[in-house]
């Protein structure tokens, strides 16, 4: 399986809609695809009877990669590696398979420029999509406008964050899905990883459809740039981006009392909570800052508005009812906000009416993001059992706990000695139960969240 790939072509030329179409592509896909029937959720091929066939798949996915490479110039180190890896894979028995050489030549982030295309094949599982490390295609391209790239040189600096817009790819991503990272691919061993993709398209064309249906439901009337983002898919995934650049590196910034990702750490699923809205309100909160910035450009300012109500809007809509009531931490911080602008005054349900009180909301916005930040501030100087004692009183300072709940009952009623592992279990499933309004908002817009699997920019218009 020798497979030799020239580097043809100049970065940013090709079409990669039209790509989609081709035979190297749809050969590339339908082998990707078959290949999953024969995989083991570790990736390898278990039955030796199965090898014939999916070697036979592996060639298949090799030659129309070698095919397609000439039109990814920019990658070609990484589409070159990227057979090889495959070939080693067949030779070592189709066992777990190791893309770590393909994987660390692979480096989008060296390459934004809108509208750039990159062919990625990786054995990956596919987060909120695939858990199984199937091999997954994907055609995609790079978004990134101007006034994204003056942000990020700016007070934004992001260098891993790419922004990408799905053209086509196999079932892993036919599904919630809406970010490529590296970690999620199969290796011998863990690098030290330098990307994460987002594809905002996704995002953004959930976001439209999603909010559209809660405004009618809710009869809410919305101002009329937040009309704007629903009717334009392109100008609400530039928001996105914008969001999301801001949001991504709010995760290693600021005064953190531990690794905000908690990676491979057990802990109540009301802290993941408070990090991810933590960084939803940066990104709010400085927005509002680049809004009212005379020296920044136009587009900027503009964008920097829209994400204001993309961050309330996806967040009380979108993210509080979506997904299943089992340690739902993003449900949670939709949740959360919602009650927050509520308590305060600037958000109504009236009459059976939804109504914001706009001009009021950027100040309790922000107040809310100054306690969780207050929170971490202070819980440099805790042990970590009281930052989490002090972080589910911030939470149910607002959010009412389930009645059953062991935690609602205060310190005394918790294991305080045992190991902290004992200590999470008592933390309910469903700590903090939706309010009677998303019950029942739940209901009504359950059918439509559910339509947006597998929704794309494209497939959206």
């Amino acid at each position: 399986m020798n497979l030799t790939i020239e580097n043809a072509g100049t970065a940013g030329t090709v079409d990669t809609t039209a790509l989609a179409a081709s035979p190297a592509w749809l050969s590339l896909k339908a082998a990707a695809t078959g290949l999953q029937g024969l995989q083991a959720k570790d990736g390898s091929v278990p039955d030796p009877a199965d090898h014939p066939a999916a070697a036979a798949l592996v060639r298949s996915i090799t030659e129309s990669v070698a095919e397609l490479a000439p039109h990814f110039p920019h990658d070609a180190r990484y589409l070159e590696l990227l057979v090889a890896d495959f070939t080693k894979w067949v030779d070592s028995g189709l066992a777990i398979p190791d893309f770590l050489d393909s994987l660390l030549a692979f480096n989008p982030q060296e390459h934004r420029t809108n509208g750039l295309g990159h062919l990625v094949v990786f054995p990956m599982y596919t987060q909120n999509g695939s858990t199984s490390r199937f091999v997954e295609a994907v055609l995609v391209e790079v978004i990134w406008p101007e006034f994204i790239g003056e942000l990020e040189a700016g007070n934004y600096s992001n260098k891993l964050f790419v922004p990408l817009r799905f053209i086509d790819f196999t079932p892993g991503y036919d599904t919630n899905s809406a970010v490529l990272f590296p970690e999620s691919v199969s290796v011998r061993e863990t690098p030290t990883f330098t990307w994460g993709a987002i594809f905002q398209d996704r995002e953004a064309a959930r976001f439209r459809r999603v909010v559209r249906e809660a405004a009618q439901v809710t009869r809410l009337e919305l101002p009329g740039d937040a009309v704007e983002l629903l009717d334009n898919q392109e100008l609400t995934q530039e928001t996105f981006v914008m969001w999301d650049l801001i949001h991504d590196r709010t995760h290693m910034r600021g005064d953190l009392p531990f690794d905000p990702f908690m990676i491979k750490q057990r802990m109540p699923y009301f802290l993941y909570s408070l990090e991810e809205l933590r960084c939803d309100l940066t990104a709010y909160r400085e927005s509002v800052a680049v809004e009212k910035d005379e020296k920044a450009s136009s587009e900027a300012r503009r964008h920097a508005k829209l994400v204001q109500y993309a961050v309330i809007f996806d967040r009380i809509f979108r993210f509080a009812i979506t997904g299943s009531r089992v340690r739902n931490y993003d449900g949670l911080g939709g949740q959360l906000l919602f009650a927050w602008l509520h308590q305060h005054h600037v958000l109504h349900w009236t009459d059976t009416k939804l109504t914001i009180d706009w001009a009021e909301v950027p100040d309790v916005v922000i107040a809310l993001g100054h306690e969780i930040e207050e929170l971490y501030w202070r819980s440099i100087d805790r042990p970590k059992l009281a930052h989490w004692l002090a972080a589910y009183e911030l939470v149910s300072g607002t959010l009412t706990p389930n009645p059953a709940s062991t935690w609602a009952k205060g310190p005394d009623a918790l294991p305080l000695t045992a190991p902290l592992r004992e200590i999470t279990d008592q933390v309910m499933d469903d700590e903090f139960p939706l309010s009677m309004f998303y019950e029942a908002l739940s209901k009504k817009m359950r059918g439509t969240i559910e339509s947006t699997a597998g929704i794309t920019g494209a497939s959206a218009a």
